[in-house]
């Protein structure tokens, strides 16, 4: 039987770089980076739903179920994991998969990658990790997983123990990461929009 995954987008993200806006709504090319964002997410699950805090009213025109928080307080895109996560076992899904609201590029094979991972090392999350030129090393991107289900009780516990950090609480659940090769003259594939700067190149890149 095939397995039912749910995608969520986190879109819960404070913007302070971005004078508090919703990154996602900012305009890229002839659109805004959510409607990127959820053509490329899509293909690659069963449903899709949003994450946010606040007025959902202005995520209505993308036509998706919007889910809050399921814990007060503003406790960061763990509690965003745990909201989706609560709403895949409520509908019957069998994994979450996560991908962040302001990175429009990210891979097209993501889910279907992190879910070979999940398969082979048998483990309950998985996290997208790319090279960084920079640091000369692989870095993690904690918003785009993969998530079991199975995992809902011990993050909600997590939380109120005052966890905020994904990789800190993924690797203490058996975490795994998959890794993306990028070519080396363009963007990495999980570049996202924090400041004005940053949404320029996004800019240039779409065209």
């Amino acid at each position: 039987m095939n397995e039912r995954i749910l995608g969520v987008v986190l879109a819960g993200g404070l913007a302070t770089r971005m004078g508090g806006a919703d990154k996602g709504l900012l305009p890229l090319g002839q659109r805004v980076i959510l409607d990127e964002v959820l053509s490329r997410l899509e293909p690659q699950v069963d449903a899709m739903v949003i994450n946010a805090n606040g007025d959902p009213g202005r995520f209505r025109r993308f036509d998706l179920p919007c889910i809050q928080d399921s814990m007060e307080g503003y406790l960061g895109p763990l509690a965003g994991v745990l909201a989706a996560l609560e709403y895949a076992r409520e509908h019957d899904y069998d994994w979450v998969a996560s991908v962040a609201a302001d990175t429009p590029f990210f891979p097209k094979n993501f889910v279907d990658q992190a879910r070979l991972q999940a398969t082979s090392k048998q483990a309950p999350v998985v996290l997208a990790s790319s090279f960084d030129r920079d640091k000369s090393k692989w870095m993690r991107h904690p918003t785009f997983g993969l998530w079991h289900p199975s995992l809902i009780d011990d993050l909600r516990q997590a939380l109120i123990g005052g966890v905020r950090k994904i990789v800190m609480w993924t690797d203490s659940v058996g975490g795994s990461d998959v890794r993306f090769e990028h070519p080396s003259l363009e963007l990495d594939p999980f570049y996202n929009v924090n400041t004005p700067e940053d949404l320029v190149i996004a800019q240039q890149e779409i065209r």
